[in-house]
């Protein structure tokens, strides 16, 4: 964060493109803020210094009388967690008086991973203009994007080229769910471009990896651990008889939908009479919490280990082994703690979004353990190693 003084010669002045007003969040105003947070983070001019959104002055610079409650700041902080700007933008959000005013400021890290899109559009943000990227300005964000580091998924696959992507999955779900569709029919951009600035292709033409998860024929040809196992055992250990046994491959969405199938077959509900009229049927296992857990190991795992992802069924419990400890700044001791956050894979994230597996960013193990609160299992257990990480879930 920037220190005070830094914060107020910002947000006071007149003449920087760097800082945008608002002087509350009624109305359509938390849209606007949103769109102003993508154009800070797509950084078209190239300032490579945050920009900064600040509630509670008029353009005039004289206070607005917002009133900068914890239920204000709670609003500007999920506009980070709901999923409407992919990739994730790095942005914080502060209750600051600055010259006798109690203002609620965001401040926006420039993004490397550009083109920003908010709701399926690229805003930026040029002196005092705020408006959806032309076609030029959304080409100099990919080429920019392009020069940097990437993560692993952002990278290309090597020997992979468009015939290894099912472009009619793009055409006809993947590109109407990422991109708004007015700006698709607008732009008439060819389909290399559009891969392109959804980051599946890279300069070359060759898919990245998160292309390849989220749209390839055959994701396994080129990633060979990239799938699921799925074993149910007649006991409570691994030398237990073998019940069942499936091995779930194909694109990331096709994987998670046979998973919740698997989930759904696999439930046992009881089924208790209270009284002389009423019926209660309760589950052995949260389907909720078995979704949310199976996609957060798919979502998370390293790709650069060539090891499936693994799912025990046994008769007393549940296990998932997923490839690759955890990422960034995530540690045992903050692990699944609201606004704790960071992703190992932003391009796979950014596309389950899309594809409607991933409501709201950071939650999943939250709403793993409320649903296991609410059918009387116990909480998760999570094990961590370097390598590896396991999650738990015990029969109700």
């Amino acid at each position: 964060m920037l220190p005070d003084d830094e914060l107020e010669r910002l947000a006071f002045d007149l003449e920087s493109d760097r800082v945008e007003r608002k002087e509350s969040l009624a109305g359509g105003s938390r849209d606007r803020v949103a769109q102003a947070v993508c154009a800070f983070a797509n950084d078209l001019p190239g300032h490579r210094a945050p920009g900064l959104v600040v509630i509670g002055l008029r353009d005039d610079l004289s206070p607005s009388g917002f009133v900068v409650t914890d239920q204000a700041l709670l609003t500007l902080g999920a506009i980070r967690s709901d999923g409407n700007i992919l990739p994730l933008p790095t942005m914080t959000v502060v209750r600051r008086q600055l010259r006798g005013q109690d203002l609620a400021l965001v401040l926006v890290e420039p993004s490397r991973d550009t083109p920003v899109r908010y709701d399926g559009r690229v805003w930026i943000r040029v002196g005092p203009r705020r408006a959806i990227a032309s076609r030029d300005e959304e080409r100099i964000l990919t080429e920019r994007r392009q020069s940097a580091e990437l993560p692993f998924d952002r990278r290309t696959a090597s020997g992979a080229d468009l015939t290894s992507l099912d472009l009619d999955f793009f055409r006809n779900t993947y590109l109407p769910a990422a991109v708004a569709e007015e700006v698709v029919a607008e732009n008439g951009r060819p389909i290399e471009h559009q891969l392109a600035g959804l980051r599946l292709i890279g300069p070359s033409g060759e898919p990245t990896y998160a292309g390849l998860l989220l749209l390839g024929k055959d994701p396994q040809a080129t990633l060979p651990g990239a799938y699921l196992t799925f074993v149910r055992f007649a006991g409570t250990t691994l030398d237990a008889p073998i019940v069942d046994q499936k091995q779930l491959t194909g694109r990331v969405g096709e994987v998670l939908r046979e998973a919740d199938i698997l989930a759904r077959l696999n439930v046992q509900v009881a089924t208790t009479i209270a009284g002389t009229t009423t019926e209660q049927r309760r589950p052995d296992y949260p389907e909720t919490a078995i979704q949310q857990l199976v996609r957060n190991a798919v979502l998370h795992r390293s790709y650069e280990i060539s090891a499936p992802v693994l799912w025990y069924w046994f008769t007393d419990h549940l296990e998932i082994h997923s490839p690759g400890g955890l990422y960034g700044r995530v540690t045992p001791e903050n692990f699944g703690q609201r606004g704790i956050t960071e992703y190992r894979n932003p391009g796979l994230a950014e596309g389950l979004r899309h594809l409607g597996f991933v409501q709201r960013f950071g939650w999943g193990i939250q709403n793993a353990r409320k649903a296991c609160e609410i059918n009387g299992n116990p909480p998760p257990g999570f094990t961590f190693a370097p390598s590896q990480m396991l999650v738990e879930i015990r029969s109700r």
